[in-house]
């Protein structure tokens, strides 16, 4: 299969992204691996694909594939790509623009200047789906990992979210804790664990240890999470800045039932063309 590719990225969580409306697509895991390795292959954390839209009022339908080669339903860095991509590639001219995803429905707004605001939807809080094996909603959570207690809030923006407040997000222990919480029983579909540091009421840094592709660069699902667990447990604001390893973005959310809101930039690396 030739296929033709762009690598992009929105503050350095990179992505291959292929239109699949204008190409003929049928990517196996062992394929997405392959374009994934950053040895042997092109190199990413996630591989988006563009295709039709599943309903009439959408205007395209947006797939995700983790660098392990599993599908997942949000990427928030990914959906500003994504948006950036079909404007570019000419394939609409809007700049609203409606997006299917397992997640349910995306709106991605194109701005000025290259930045790109993502309705993420509302996010969801009961346990059953997140999903997380607790049998009621708290705002905090407690994981044994190997004879230690970790408290941590959890939520989903579409995919599965643990939150842990650290006094330091550089000494963070999250290629440790990192996969070991990823993987752990309370989280039968596996979950991202972010580990965030408060710098104020609207200020907060963050890292990400992304459930199949590791500790990337920026998550922006996992901003949004961040900042959800912080407003739930009273010690954020919004509007809130991300601060990620990347770069910054702002994410907006005005409480339960309300959808949240990022917005951030997206680049354009290179073009290609592979054999797989």
């Amino acid at each position: 299969m030739h296929l033709k590719f762009t690598k992009m990225h929105g503050l350095g969580n990179d992505f291959v992204v292929i239109d699949a409306i204008r190409q003929t697509v049928n990517l196996t895991p062992e394929q997405i691996r392959f374009l994934a390795d950053r040895h042997f292959g092109v190199g990413c954390d996630q591989v988006l694909v563009v295709e039709r839209p599943a309903h009439s009022d959408a205007d395209f339908r947006y797939r995700i594939f983790n660098a392990d080669g599993g599908e997942v339903a949000q990427c928030g860095n990914g959906a500003r790509c994504f948006a950036r991509f079909v404007r570019e590639h000419e394939l609409t001219d809007k700049r609203e623009i409606r997006v299917d995803t397992d997640a349910g429905r995306l709106v991605l707004y194109v701005l000025a200047d290259g930045i790109v605001r993502v309705d993420m939807g509302v996010p969801r809080h009961d346990p059953a789906e997140i999903p997380l094996a607790m049998e009621r909603e708290a705002l905090r959570y407690v994981a044994e990992v190997q004879g230690e207690t970790w408290e941590f809030g959890a939520v989903s923006v579409g995919n599965p979210h643990a939150v842990l407040r650290v006094e330091d997000v550089r000494l963070a222990p999250v290629t440790t804790l990192g996969p070991r919480l990823e993987s752990h029983a309370l989280f039968p579909q596996r979950a991202n664990i972010g580990f965030m540091e408060v710098i104020d009421r609207h200020h907060i840094r963050l890292r990400v240890f992304e459930r199949g592709s590791g500790e990337t660069l920026a998550c922006g699902s996992g901003a949004c999470a961040a900042v959800v667990v912080g407003i739930d447990q009273h010690v954020l604001d919004s509007p809130v800045r991300v601060d990620l390893p990347g770069g910054s973005l702002e994410i907006d959310w005005q409480g339960r039932g309300q959808p949240v809101h990022l917005a951030g930039p997206a680049a354009i690396v290179f073009q290609g063309e592979i054999d797989l």
